[in-house]
């Protein structure tokens, strides 16, 4: 299903969201706009910007990142959220700090407004 017309870390320097979605193909696109609403709903006070060349969301800091792989969804927010919610992230694979959703699966909205919503709470109280 993922099948890229360009990769996230190549070449090409994003300068925004848009064209970093842009960059993928249509089916890839698609899951990246899904996670982007999850976040822009949970989150509407988040500051959506371009770091380390991926999506990123900030809140008095990085609140959350995302990027497009081959077969998954890469999610980003932050080792504690991903310790706090390890019950939840088990049918995931994970890492310290990334949270891999496959394209072949339906995004878990709930799941990552839970994990979004602790982040917001996180870095409100961060001042």
């Amino acid at each position: 299903m993922a099948k890229t017309k360009n990769k996230p870390y190549g070449s090409i320097k994003f300068q925004n969201i848009d064209q970093y979605h842009n960059a993928f193909s249509e089916p890839v696109k698609t899951r990246l706009n899904e996670i982007r609403d999850i976040i822009q709903q949970t989150a509407p006070q988040a500051e959506e910007c371009i770091s380390y060349n991926i999506p990123t969301y900030k809140l008095n800091g990085n609140l959350v990142h995302y990027a497009a792989f081959k077969s998954h969804l890469g999610f980003y927010p932050a080792p504690e959220a991903i310790t706090l919610f390890k019950k939840e992230l088990e049918p995931y694979k994970t890492s310290k700090g990334a949270i891999q959703f496959p394209f072949e699966q339906e995004l878990p909205v709930g799941l990552i407004k839970r994990i979004v919503q602790h982040r917001v709470q996180v870095m409100q109280h961060k001042i």
